[in-house]
């Protein structure tokens, strides 16, 4: 991979990691649409670990009371809002991780299509736009119930079908069980960290099984992209979601949809 491709990839995930439009899907048809090769399992785990060092750096004021009473918790047993949101981010990653674990291979395989990836951008667009528009929620995400938790977490779950995009359907859910916009992306982007960490932790492996040589120049470039651009990403996510909502993306993502089917169908 020349390092131009590296950089285009990288700002493409660290822009697309956050938004509510399917980084995966964006990955897997850039090199498609263009005639690049596979950029690889190496680069991948990179791309993911620049874009976990964002929401880790952005949202560091949030886990290090978050990790201190929820290790509190664990001896003490008693709650704060804190260990309440780290049991949250904790319990609704385990429907994600037991699917990923028992599909991974069947949505490698057959559900890396063009056409897949078109049908679950224009739906769940269409999905979310019909939950921003449904009403606007007050509680934010230290306010959810285990039912909430268990419905975002299943929705999460839903999100390793290309195309379906892991924040946009957290989101949904969350707009859908009346978490403002704000909190709905704050638990969003709360839930990427343990999943980002399983994903890279199990490419991780696969690489390490593979002895796959690396081009660690490419690998610090990818990283250090997207990161940047993730970080960025998220913050004026955050700043702009209550003036501009969610129909922006929700466009977005029809008219990549149509485009898809146009050219793949």
């Amino acid at each position: 991979m020349d390092h131009l491709h590296a950089i285009a990839l990288a700002l493409l995930q660290g822009f697309t990691e956050f938004l509510p439009i399917s980084s995966s899907a964006h990955l897997i048809l850039l090199p498609r649409l263009l005639g690049w090769e596979d950029q690889g399992l190496a680069f991948d785990v990179a791309v993911h670990l620049g874009t976990l060092s964002a929401v880790v750096l952005y949202f560091r004021r949030e886990l290090v009371p978050m990790a201190r009473d929820w290790g509190r918790s664990l001896v003490t047993r008693q709650q704060t809002k804190d260990s309440r949101l780290a049991w949250a981010v904790l319990w609704g990653t385990i429907p994600v991780g037991i699917a990923g674990l028992a599909f991974k291979g069947y949505i490698e395989v057959e559900l890396r299509s063009e056409l897949v990836i078109a049908a679950a951008t224009i739906g769940f667009g269409l999905l979310l736009w019909w939950a921003d528009a449904r009403g606007r929620g007050e509680r934010d995400e230290y306010h959810l119930g285990w039912k909430d938790i268990l419905i975002i977490g299943i929705a999460q779950a839903v999100a390793l079908i290309p195309g379906t995009s892991r924040s946009g359907v957290t989101m949904t859910a969350g707009l859908m069980l009346g978490l403002s916009r704000e909190g709905a992306a704050r638990f969003s982007f709360l839930l990427s960290i343990p999943v980002i960490v399983l994903a890279g932790g199990l490419k991780g492996l696969d690489l390490v099984k593979e002895a796959v040589p690396v081009d660690w120049g490419v690998m610090i470039i990818g990283m250090v992209t997207s990161a940047i651009t993730a970080y960025v990403c998220i913050h004026f996510f955050l700043k702009l979601l209550e003036r501009i909502g969610m129909l922006p993306f929700v466009i977005y993502r029809l008219v990549l949809g149509v485009v898809l089917l146009a050219l793949f169908l």
